[in-house]
């Protein structure tokens, strides 16, 4: 039997954001999307997600759920079979981030979760998708799913989050280190060096991709996750 399929989603994303990778997977394995409004940490996220999951899994993460794979790695890595990390980070608080983030906190409160994911959303994709609707309006209303307090609770989790460097070097299942070659979130760069950091690490770049890789790019970043899958 195929493993169990263990999703990831970024902030205030749900299986929107892997909907073609659920179609591509679903007929073949049981896949789990997990479900982090209402929380405010990464420690509680990663909980949850051993609460969610099978005693051994495949793990992915993308963005703010990259972050929450680490931590389930640092908790529980004999469990997880396979491990892959799409356009996450792994540094700490940096300099000028917290007043950002408070920022849009302040802009979702005020002008509703709408306002903040037309300005958020469009930005973050590769510049030649941006104006398209099919793309951007199923991403916006993901976000409208959810409300200014889930917002909250996860940025607060995102200014309270720890260093994931020290997790990287220990990493010993296949590990898949995937972003867009044109990412302004989680850039190439930083994609590399979270690669080079982990014990025989795969590193795929998606050209003309920006971050939510996984609905801008999905031909590609299926067929690198189907080879990380080994099927």
């Amino acid at each position: 039997m195929a493993t169990t399929l263990v999703l990831l989603p970024g902030l205030l994303c749900d299986e929107t954001a892997w909907a073609p990778q659920i179609a591509a997977f679903g007929e073949e394995r049981t896949i789990l999307v997990a479900d982090f409004r209402g929380q405010d940490s990464f420690d509680d996220m990663a909980e949850r997600v051993l609460a969610l999951a099978p005693d051994r899994f495949a793990l992915a993460g993308h963005s703010m759920g990259g972050r929450v794979a680490l931590e389930v790695m640092r908790r529980a890595p004999a469990r997880v079979e396979r491990l892959a990390l799409l356009s996450t980070g792994v540094h700490p608080l940096l300099p000028g981030e917290a007043e950002k983030r408070t920022a849009l906190i302040d802009l979702a409160n005020r002008d509703g979760i709408r306002a903040l994911a037309e300005q958020w959303i469009p930005p973050v994709l590769h510049p030649s998708r941006r104006a398209e609707k099919e793309l951007v309006d199923p991403l916006i209303e993901m976000w409208c799913r959810c409300s200014p307090a889930d917002h909250e609770g996860q940025i607060k989790a995102a200014l309270k989050r720890r260093d994931a460097r020290d997790v990287l070097p220990g990493l010993s299942c296949p590990t898949l280190v995937l972003g867009g070659a044109d990412d302004p979130w989680a850039p190439a760069d930083s994609q590399r060096a979270i690669a080079a950091e982990i014990p025989g690490a795969v590193l795929a770049l998606i050209p003309d991709c920006g971050h939510m890789a996984a609905v801008e790019r999905p031909e590609a970043v299926t067929g690198h996750m189907r080879n990380w899958l080994g099927n």
